[in-house]
């Protein structure tokens, strides 16, 4: 049976609703934008328009896959981030809003140091670690003029998918991809990689909540990118007891942190005593966001490292 499109998205809308999706009509636009490839604009005005038998059916399928719980992005492949499209898949954590912070805040402090004329000889060394989609690194490469991003991340699925989304924002050429988990397959000491500024979106959710997160989280996103071991800090302490070995003199080190976690990682970067400046900034929300600090001049005496 053929209907007209503006009736196909309100029988979405009501199914996606009943199914307890949290944006019932947004997801139902995106879903039938995506079956007929179609931006919003010309969604709504082919909206009186009628659609094919076949073209209902196909879009009764989305809507039902939807409503069982996989996200919407995974059904449509692509997430916008920083005003950036990114592919994204089953092997990728979707990126969000959230994670603009810790990006905005490094841009802002490249142009900062742009202006002031203090930017590194030769443009910033940048690391991507545990970059999933590549959202972090991508956008840095595409905002930050003469970046040389490395990113990592411990799954070569997840790597894959980056390197296509770096492909596709036209920023290849200066982001280098590593298999590794965390600081794993990087050389220490002499010769070894050193970083004006390492950022980091880690796997942070307490073990014991992942359960009950929303079933588009936890029964669909990659385990692997949500698992912050049993207090959920798990790796914000690999990555602080580590980093000092692979960052600049007086680099920078940005984590994001559940908006729960601002003090209990900013102790951990304190207790470490190998950095400063910390400071924890809030998203748009106001929650905290994200765990900034800076590595320490080494003591006197103490030999410097380049």
């Amino acid at each position: 049976m053929s209907l007209i499109i503006k009736e196909l998205l309100r029988i979405g809308e009501t199914a996606l609703d009943k199914a307890g999706c949290l944006d019932p009509k947004i997801d139902a636009e995106l879903i039938m934008m995506f079956l007929l490839t179609l931006n919003k604009q010309q969604l709504f005005i082919k909206s009186p328009s009628l659609l094919d038998e076949k073209s209902c059916e196909a879009y009764f399928k989305l809507i039902d896959i939807r409503a069982g719980g996989m996200p919407v992005q995974y059904i449509t492949g692509e997430q916008e981030f920083m005003g950036i499209s990114f592919k994204v898949n089953e092997n990728v954590l979707i990126p969000r809003q959230d994670t603009e912070t810790l990006v905005e805040e490094i841009i802002k402090i490249a142009k900062e140091k742009a202006g002031q004329k203090k930017a590194p000889r030769g443009g910033w060394q940048i690391l991507d670690l545990c970059c999933g989609s590549g959202a972090i690194g991508v956008s840095l490469s595409k905002y930050i003029r003469d970046a040389k991003v490395t990113a990592s991340d411990v799954s070569a699925k997840a790597i894959s998918v980056a390197k296509e989304n770096a492909a596709a924002a036209g920023v290849s050429k200066q982001i280098k991809f590593m298999e590794s988990d965390l600081f794993g397959a990087f050389r220490k000491g002499l010769g070894g990689m050193k970083f004006h500024i390492i950022a980091s979106n880690p796997p942070y959710i307490r073990r014991d909540i992942i359960p009950t997160l929303q079933r588009e989280v936890a029964e669909h996103e990659p385990l692997l990118a949500l698992d912050g071991g049993e207090d959920g800090l798990k790796f914000y302490r690999r990555i602080l007891a580590e980093a000092p070995d692979y960052l600049r003199p007086q680099g920078l080190l940005f984590l994001e942190i559940g908006h729960d976690q601002g003090e209990a990682v900013s102790s951990l970067a304190d207790d470490m005593e190998r950095f400063e400046a910390i400071d924890i900034i809030k998203d748009l929300a106001g929650h905290d966001r994200v765990v900034t600090c800076k590595l320490k001049e080494p003591a006197k005496g103490q030999r410097r490292t380049k």
